[in-house]
């Protein structure tokens, strides 16, 4: 059950109590809730006259009963059910694609609106933001680096989807580091006309976006074909933007070359964020998953062990799950049950094989299938339900992930991950598939 499901919920004993009964069963039992956006509740109905009805004479006592849920959500809007054109006039389109460069898929969500700004992360912002305005003109490498988990790689993909929708004639293409590297290797093994195309795929771009450079420590051959790469679109003022766990100076066995371009840009520290700017993660991301969670339970979780953005965030799925599989609101006894339930035992015997079994059994497929290279419909879908699980039920690194879904990079796990979790907002068949599998394994 939905957050604004349970919200709904809440709030009928309250407007039955306020509303007469004839024009509750007419009218009220007719609302079904569809979404929360801001203050307001979404509620969809079957004609614009029972739209009507409701908004002129039954406004006051909705809003009232709303009052009462003890949440943020104090008002309601209506639409007529199949009316998507209305829906997304008042609401906007939350059903974005992903936006296609030359390289790996983009996350739409992944943008500058969407990444939130406090003192530790400030400056990288700024820089970033000025690179996508004028790219190849104000910074020249933007060399991003800091600790996993901190928005390294959500700062590439808001840098992507802002030159994509401000200057679409521009080439981007976003890639890691092991990409460039396995992409390299595989066009040496085909032939004489495939280096050239690779060298033409990476240096006929007007921005590069490079993540985890990291990964090209004790490399000889790439870090000469990427010193290559680099030199020719710098030289012709094209963008280039790499992230890095560590500065340039600490990477190992790297060709001194290389370390000179890459500190002869801007060098941008991304750091922990503090209490308030964890506050602000929890709360824009609770916003944007429709899940009403009040400020005092968002502080709780905040001040909790962990510096990374990706554990807060994990941290909050959880309870969040918690939530809807038990239908309860999120308060601060819930946290810590759900985080206590997630860090049992069980939790941390957990294995990745496990949810890779325990999928295949589900959907009645084999393994091999599933972290091979088939692309039928019936292997890649729970091969990306094995990568949100993974995901959302291990602390593992995201290139950890990918190697045991069959070798595969950190662009795809994010993109599997996030298809599924988004899919899962509106396919009621999946959401109570995956939870079904997640009552298996904590259960096993």
């Amino acid at each position: 059950m939905e957050s604004y499901e349970i919200l709904w919920k809440t709030t009928l004993p309250e407007l039955e109590k306020t509303i007469s009964s004839i024009s509750y069963d007419t009218y009220i039992s007719q609302l079904t809730p569809v979404d929360v956006v801001g203050d307001k509740i979404v509620l969809c109905t079957k004609s614009k006259l029972f739209a009507d009805t409701v908004s002129l004479k039954m406004r006051e006592k909705i809003c009232e009963a709303l009052k009462k849920s003890n949440s943020e959500v104090s008002d309601f809007s209506i639409v007529v059910a199949g009316n998507r054109d209305e829906y997304l006039k008042n609401f906007g389109d939350t059903l974005a694609a992903p936006i296609e460069t030359q390289g790996s898929p983009i996350n739409p969500k992944f943008t500058f609106d969407s990444f939130v700004v406090g003192p530790s992360n400030e400056f990288i912002f700024a820089a970033a933001k000025a690179v996508a305005e004028n790219p190849g003109e104000a910074y020249n490498p933007l060399f991003i680096y800091g600790g996993t988990g901190l928005g390294k790689t959500h700062i590439l993909m808001a840098i992507a989807n802002y030159i994509k929708l401000k200057k679409p004639s521009l080439h981007v293409l976003y890639a890691t580091c092991e990409q460039f590297t396995n992409q390299m290797i595989e066009s040496i093994g085909k032939g004489k006309a495939s280096p050239a195309d690779f060298r033409n795929k990476y240096r006929g771009v007007d921005v590069l976006l490079i993540d985890d450079v990291q990964f090209l420590a004790k490399k000889q051959g790439v870090q000469t074909e990427f010193f290559h790469t680099f030199n020719e679109l710098v030289m012709q003022n094209k963008q280039v933007v790499l992230t890095c766990d560590r500065p340039p100076k600490e990477i190992e066995v790297l060709e001194e070359r290389l370390r000179t371009r890459f500190e002869g840009g801007l060098l941008a520290d991304v750091q922990p964020p503090d209490l308030e700017t964890r506050i602000a993660i929890l709360r824009k991301k609770s916003e944007e998953q429709k899940c009403l969670v009040d400020i005092k339970v968002l502080t709780y979780i905040a001040e909790m062990e962990g510096d990374d953005v990706r554990t807060l965030i994990g941290k909050l799925t959880k309870v969040v799950f918690a939530s809807k599989l038990h239908e309860r609101p999120i308060t601060i006894d819930l946290v810590n049950e759900a985080l206590k339930e997630s860090a049992g035992e069980r939790q941390e015997e957990l294995q990745a094989e496990d949810i890779i079994s325990c999928v295949c059994d589900f959907y009645k497929v084999s393994k091999a299938d599933v972290i091979g290279k088939k692309k039928n419909k019936e292997f890649v879908e729970p091969r990306q339900i094995c990568v949100y699980l993974i995901t959302d039920m291990m602390n593992l690194p995201l290139i950890t992930v990918g190697q045991v879904i069959g070798g595969r990079d950190h662009s795809t796990v994010i993109y599997s991950r996030d298809k599924v979790a988004e899919q899962m907002k509106t396919d009621t068949k999946l959401y109570t598939e995956i939870n079904d599998i997640k009552k298996k394994l904590l259960k096993q």
